[in-house]
């Protein structure tokens, strides 16, 4: 029987887009569902936040054709300064020391995710906006997906449903699987701020009791800022004003700029680390955001989806090759067990990171100082943490050369 697609990605974000275009030129017939018009998508204030793109994700971006659009609303990371507050721990990591161009990069969540629907626009990739999934079930060799557009309703199949949906993953919903939630108590305040001192492309991550604080270069004197704090400080800091707001973020951080001012609003986001139970049910299966919400200690949320993407387009890609099914239950099943260690280590380094430096038992902030002060003078240890953070340690996956 002949399935209307061969597969269908409900998601037109930056996990579904980057998926349609890594396999846009492979013959699979496909559809995008997007529940959001790309008017609503574009003024989402998600958009406000800054992504700190490891330096393997860039290359990834770039051999999809992506980066070369963005590059010039990107800026480099050079340099990356650890500290905790309080305490005479610190580490440094060099982009020279390394000899890369640079540690990561630093870009606006709107800036990225704009272009990369426009991409996807030009690719003639066909996009079924905005629509809701609001049925799925599984047969012997196909999904039936039923969506609601506007008032009407419409019954499309295929050989595999991708759930790339976010957070909020309607499709992880609608396949009954389980997700473990862990509440950090925590909530994310977003902002942009000047300094009257140039940041020397040197992304800051400084940790205090009530949790980490990034400022991430995105001009010569503009950092993106990633606070986080206790739901009730963050509330009190809400409600107190601009001007209460910067003192206490100057205290916080230091000098080390000079006086910091806004440049943006401040925008509040709680925190949790989410872990879907499966990835897969049926003929269907879920990515990114869909599968694993990771607090922004670490910068990695976006990085690990991406990765899911490029694994799941290259296993894809050699399915097709080989006129196999792509909804099989034992591929789709292979695919689970391929991206398990990638989720395992990553969510479980974030997770670490934030109950380690998140608090101030006394034993626990000695042991961390002096983890931090090894680092600091140990060349192989702070490699080793280097080549992480950039996502050049091993697991991230690759598009083959035939793309």
């Amino acid at each position: 029987m002949q399935q209307d697609y061969d597969l269908i990605i409900a998601g037109g974000g930056l996990a579904g887009n980057c998926l349609a275009l890594a396999l846009k030129d492979t013959g699979l017939r496909m559809a995008i569902v997007e529940a959001n018009t790309c008017e609503q998508l574009y003024a989402s204030p998600a958009g406000d936040r800054a992504l700190a793109l490891a330096a393997g994700t860039v290359i990834v971006l770039d051999t999809l054709g992506i980066w070369k659009g963005i590059s010039h609303a990107a800026t480099a990371i050079k340099h990356i300064h650890i500290s905790d507050r309080g305490h005479f721990g610190k580490t440094r990591l060099s982009a020279e020391k390394e000899h890369v161009e640079a540690l990561g990069y630093v870009i606006s969540a709107r800036d990225i995710e704009a272009h990369v629907a426009n991409l996807v626009r030009d690719a003639h990739i066909e996009l079924i906006c905005p629509a809701r999934v609001v049925g799925l079930m599984s047969g012997e060799n196909e999904v039936c997906a039923s969506l609601k557009q506007g008032d009407e309703s419409l019954n499309v199949s295929a050989k595999l449903f991708i759930g790339a949906d976010g957070g909020s993953s309607s499709v992880r919903k609608l396949l009954d699987i389980t997700q473990h939630t862990t509440e950090y108590g925590q909530t994310a305040l977003v902002t942009t701020v000047r300094s009257t001192l140039p940041n020397k492309n040197t992304a800051f991550e400084r940790f205090t009791a009530s949790g980490p604080l990034a400022l991430l270069p995105v001009a010569k004197n503009q950092c993106a800022v990633v606070w986080t704090r206790t739901n009730e400080d963050a509330e009190a800091l809400m409600s107190g004003g601009e001007a209460n707001f910067l003192t206490e973020l100057q205290q916080c951080f230091g000098f080390r700029l000079g006086e910091l001012s806004l440049s943006a609003p401040i925008r509040a986001f709680p925190l949790s680390l989410i872990r879907a139970e499966k990835m897969v049910a049926g003929r269907a299966v879920i990515i990114g955001n869909a599968v694993h919400q990771l607090h922004p200690v670490a910068g990695q949320g976006f990085n690990l989806g991406l990765r899911d993407v490029v694994q799941l387009a290259e296993m894809l890609i050699k399915q097709h090759e080989r006129n196999k099914d792509i909804g099989a239950a034992d591929f789709l099943k292979e695919y689970a067990v391929s991206r398990k260690q990638d989720h395992d280590w990553t969510i479980g380094f974030t997770d670490a990171v934030v109950k380690i430096f998140s608090n101030e038992w006394l034993t626990l902030a000695v042991a961390r100082n002096a983890g931090l002060a090894f680092l600091d003078h140990v060349p192989a240890a702070k490699s080793f943490l280097t080549r992480h953070a950039m996502g050049l340690a091993g697991h991230m996956p690759r598009l083959g050369s035939n793309r």
